[in-house]
Parts: C-alpha cells; structure tokens; sequence
C-alpha cells in the first residue's frame, strides 16, 4: 500500500486529504468521514484509519480528507451540510483524477451521517457505516438498504444502540453489533476491521 497526503479545491477553500493505493488492481474508490470535527475528529482517527487499510486490503483506492474547519482544511463546521459538500468535491477530484471506479462510502459517528447524505446525491456501490450518530442528527433512510453494511458496538455510550435499531427497523436496514463494544472501539480495531473486510469481502 502506498499513501500519500494532497490537497484540493472544495467549496470553501483548500481541503486537506490523504490517498491510500492498494496493491494490485484498483476494485473501487472508497471515500471514508471522520468523526464529529468539533469534538477532535480528524482524518487520522483510528476508526477512520482502521477503515482505510480494510478498504485498501479489499483493493479500493482508500480516501479521506479532514473536514472544512480541521487540521489545515480551511473554512468553518456547518453542521453536516458543509462537510457532504466536501465528500462530493472529494468524489468529484479523485473521479477526475484516477477514472470512473465503482464508489463505496463509509463513515464513522458523524461521518457515517455525513455519508447517507452523500449517498442520496451519487451512485454508490456499497455504504458502509460505523457507530452512525443517527440519535444526534436527522439522518434519513438509506437508499439501498441490501447494499448498506451498519457496524455498531453493543456498549455504544455516545450513540445507544437501540437508537440504531429504531433508525434501521423501518428500513429492513441489518445491524451487525460487535459484543461489548464502545463507541471508539477502543481495544476493538482488530476485530472492526475483520467486520469490515467480511463484510465487504463480496
């Protein structure tokens, strides 16, 4: 895998981001949301990271990129509006950049909101979220709930469970709940990324 970090123009000035190419052939692009950006989410996230190197074992291209406001991405936090804006500048940049692949999205917490707001606005091949903080922000229903994957740890403290389910029931929307598993998944990485790639393995 090699990855390297970039810049690009997003609709509020310069987006900081970070690429990551599997080894082998390209099987898609996969664009992956950090958490929430005021309460210190940033592309270099754990959970986030963890996703990027599941994603580049599978064979997508693996990007992320620090929302408006963080790190040396410029502009200010809007609320999840702002930031899908940014997930689309960065779809359109790499589309531009390396071709037309097959696109997976996946976030986590604030990111994984991000990405069903993203997902109702592009073709997307697979969605995949983690701990999605659909208890803290309206997220609307999933457009294809066969091809999205949720990811949520049983001792969620930021996010309870049972909101996931109140979310994805009305979907026909599966949860697969990682046992004793904290909103971090701290100690958990391993495991997350074993449910990433099984998951997304097909």
């Amino acid at each position: 895998m090699v990855q390297h970090k970039f810049f690009l123009s997003g609709p509020t000035g310069r987006l900081e981001a970070s690429l990551t190419d599997p080894d082998g052939a390209q099987r898609g692009l996969a664009l992956v949301a950090h958490p929430h950006s005021l309460h210190g989410g940033t592309m270099d996230n754990k959970v986030v990271q963890t996703l990027v190197k599941a994603f580049a074992e599978l064979g997508y291209v693996a990007a992320r990129l620090n929302f408006r406001g963080v790190g040396q991405s410029e502009g200010g936090y809007d609320d999840g509006v702002g930031e899908t804006e940014d997930m689309l500048a960065l779809a359109t940049h790499l589309q531009s950049e390396i071709g037309e692949l097959p696109l997976l999205l996946a976030g986590f917490s604030f990111g994984g909101y991000v990405q069903t707001r993203v997902a109702a606005r592009v073709a997307v091949q697979r969605l995949v979220l983690i701990a999605p903080a659909v208890s803290r922000f309206p997220a609307g229903p999933v457009n294809d709930p066969a091809n999205t994957v949720v990811i949520h740890g049983e001792a969620d403290e930021v996010v309870p469970l049972a909101a996931v389910f109140d979310w994805a029931r009305p979907q026909n929307l599966p949860v697969t709940v990682a046992p004793g598993v904290g909103h971090f998944f701290h100690g958990q990485l391993a495991l997350l990324k074993q449910m990433v790639i099984h998951a997304c393995r097909c």
